[in-house]
């Protein structure tokens, strides 16, 4: 059997096991293994451990769960209600004030989390029943929250970019940088498309709430330090005093001792309930990284991966036209699979495809990751979805659907500059690192 029959037959049997709901990591570790004994036998065996274990060898993946932590223990605190409420009060004289108010808040809380479905939890509980009542529509209220929460996976520090820094060997903090100016871009299109779409509606930007001040200034000491920790993070980071890893455990451990000090979390089950929720994402990410070494591992044994890239290659396509069929290949991908997922599927493969093609490494991460971001917003999977159906049970999941479809147009779009545009990811990391080597 060729190398190509055999990587349409792995990702066939892939497919049918994610399908049947076979848990990723165990889908990936499965159809390894399979393949491996069907078509080098039982001596493949000894290597499997050393397979799975070596791919959780890299010092780099302690970030990950660090970053959770961190994430979690802004998660479970009040932490979301103000910052909502912070942006709220100073954007409340601001035409379309409130709606600023929730996208920029999901953007700093999706950032600060790293969930996507945390950040639509937190932030929608308080900005949907509010919009609701200002007069927005239901579809407006519902896609600017399931939009807005994607962007944790973007706006660093992103897990989702870590784990494409480990699985492509290229430099996290330079992925970092590349994210940040698409991040605020795309946050700036979904602001301007929700105030088009209100004010096309003929909402006009009323506001009877009257704030002083001094409840303005009030609620900064609750929200400014966490704020300055993103801060910080970035900072140790870019300028070299730290690495990932070292920067994810500080930041861990100020935010844990921030709830501590601001919200008086200070009792075993609440931080139980942080520690403990931290523990079960970790393990899942972490089990799915080892089995995609494995998975890797198969693909390249079997010179699946190999002959892929030299079909691709030897068939002298356009840049343009190849870029263009990633994509379409990354959105039908994120449709029906997380983020981490397939980026551990298919990072390693697409990479040296993209590099011979031209394109920077780091301006291909920012494209794969807005195309993540499509994926969680639509069905079949669409996790932000169902979290915002949850939330706003009396609106119909259609309803939702139709209110994040604009924005998925404003992803599509973001893309478009990209390509158009490349120095939009690849000009700051240059500008504060310098070239990529």
């Amino acid at each position: 059997m060729s190398p190509l029959s055999i990587g349409f037959l792995v990702a066939l049997v892939t497919l049918v096991l994610l399908g049947a709901g076979v848990p990723v990591a165990f889908a990936l570790g499965l159809t390894a293994v399979g393949f491996l004994l069907a078509f080098e036998g039982l001596g493949s065996f000894n290597s499997l451990a050393e397979t799975f274990f070596g791919g959780l060898g890299e010092f780099t993946l302690v970030s990950i769960p660090m970053f959770i932590v961190m994430g979690a223990a802004v998660a479970f605190s009040p932490a979301g209600r103000d910052l909502y409420e912070a942006l709220d009060r100073w954007l409340t004289r601001v035409p379309g004030g409130l709606i600023i108010s929730n996208i920029g808040a999901c953007a700093i809380f999706a950032a600060l989390s790293g969930s996507s479905p945390a950040t639509c939890a937190a932030i929608g509980k308080m900005g949907i029943p509010e919009m609701r009542k200002r007069g927005y529509s239901d579809g407006l209220a519902t896609g600017a929250i399931a939009a807005g929460g994607t962007l944790g996976i973007l706006i660093p520090p992103s897990i989702t970019m870590i784990v494409y820094g480990i699985a492509t060997e290229t430099s996290i903090g330079r992925l970092f940088l590349a994210g940040l100016l698409p991040g605020l871009m795309l946050t700036g299109l979904f602001m301007a498309w929700s105030l088009y779409s209100a004010w096309r509606r003929g909402y006009r930007f009323t506001d009877a709430r009257r704030v002083s001040w001094r409840e303005r200034f009030v609620i900064l000491p609750k929200v400014l330090p966490f704020l300055a920790i993103i801060a910080g993070i970035l900072f140790v980071l870019y300028g070299g005093v730290a690495t990932p890893s070292e920067a994810a455990g500080v930041g861990a451990l100020f935010c844990i001792l921030l709830v501590i000090v601001i919200y008086r979390m200070w009792r075993p089950g609440q931080l139980w309930e942080i520690l403990s929720s931290s523990m079960r994402e970790s393990v899942m990410i972490l089990m799915i990284i080892g089995a995609s070494g494995l998975f890797s591992f198969m693909l390249s044994s079997l010179y699946v991966t190999q002959t892929v890239a030299e079909a691709i290659a030897a068939a002298g396509l356009n840049p343009w036209v190849l870029i263009g069929a990633i994509n379409v290949f990354l959105l039908v991908a994120g449709l029906f699979l997380p983020p981490v997922a397939v980026i551990l599927m298919t990072a390693p493969i697409l990479l040296p495809i993209i590099t011979s093609a031209g394109f920077d490494p780091y301006w291909f991460a920012v494209v794969f990751t807005i195309n993540m971001e499509i994926g969680l917003i639509t069905p079949p999977v669409g996790l932000n979805l169902y979290v915002i159906n949850s939330i706003a049970p009396d609106i119909p999941l259609a309803t939702i659907l139709r209110g994040a479809l604009p924005f998925m147009i404003c992803m599509v779009v973001a893309i478009v500059l990209l390509c158009l545009f490349p120095g939009i990811a690849t000009w700051l990391p240059t500008y504060l690192m310098g070239p990529a080597v």
